[in-house]
């Protein structure tokens, strides 16, 4: 089962969720639906009620909506990747009404809501990016790194299709090849460029500014483009494709740095960035409100 890892909020509380794209259902942990219902204090109190609970559905006879439970694996707090009981929609409803808790009703309606946009998005991709720049405007980026952001994601996009195409394995060959892109523009390999800004397990690109999105975007064009002429076969032909790809935009970076006298890779993160955003807007609302 292909799926895709994302943590949904209710009530402000983590919820880890997998989408299946063949089957367009969202698996949820139930371990984390279970410990947000009950108000358990944290994961181990949690996967404690559900074991007894689990022994209780049991004993009424609920062996059959057990069973059809799926285990996948799904990142725990300590940062590890562990097998955990999920369950789709209907499923999670019938354990829902096992639970005496008054979050019940609202978390019905909540998972009504999750589902739908989802579909909707897989209908209409244009209402997930709206709901991207949503997200990224109530985190403070501005619009015009918000428009290179989004555009990012297509040409990453384009990119990773084209490495499907040319046989190249998701995971750690896709991680690999995306390495050498890096390395070839920046100078750095990615740990190492992230490093330099202070993150761990943040979205680079996130943390990027403008002119090194840009530069990001210029890169895996033209890999892609590269790729489409060259139509690598094996994955030493895809690494040495990723480098040329690479270089297109390390060439550029260098001619700017030297028009400039700047370097165009800086340590400045997404907080900091979005800090010096808001003091300029603080500063251009003080400036009108004197005048």
């Amino acid at each position: 089962m292909e799926n895709k890892n994302a943590i949904q909020l209710f009530e402000n509380q983590p919820i880890r969720a997998a989408w299946d794209e063949e089957k367009e259902e969202w698996f949820f942990s139930v371990v984390d639906v279970v410990g947000v219902l009950t108000d358990q204090p944290d994961t181990r109190h949690a996967s404690t009620y559900w074991a007894v609970m689990k022994n209780r559905l049991k004993e009424e006879g609920a062996d059959q909506l057990l069973t059809n439970c799926k285990q996948l694996k799904m990142t725990a707090a300590d940062g590890k990747k562990r097998m955990t009981d999920v369950a789709d929609t209907e499923q999670l409803l019938r354990i829902i009404q096992s639970i005496p808790s008054p979050k019940a009703e609202p978390f019905k309606l909540w998972l009504a809501q999750v589902g739908r946009e989802r579909i909707e998005e897989t209908i209409d991709p244009e209402l997930a990016i709206d709901r991207a720049l949503e997200t990224y405007l109530k985190k403070g980026y501005t619009r015009e790194w918000i428009n290179q952001r989004l555009q990012a994601i297509q040409v990453r996009k384009e990119l990773t299709d084209e490495w499907q195409d040319r046989g190249v394995q998701k995971g750690v060959e896709y991680a690999i090849l995306t390495d050498e892109i890096t390395r070839a523009w920046s100078g750095m390999p990615t740990r190492q460029y992230k490093r330099l800004k202070g993150l761990k397990k943040e979205n680079l690109r996130d943390n990027m500014t403008t002119t090194e999105l840009v530069l990001n975007m210029l890169a895996e064009t033209s890999t892609t483009d590269i790729s489409k002429a060259e139509q690598p076969q094996s994955f030493s032909e895809n690494m040495d494709v990723a480098r040329k790809g690479g270089e297109v935009a390390g060439i550029a970076r260098k001619a700017l740095e030297e028009r400039t006298g700047k370097p165009v890779i800086t340590a400045k993160n997404a907080s900091q960035l979005n800090a010096i955003v808001t003091r300029l807007i603080e500063d251009a609302a003080e400036k009108d409100k004197k005048e």
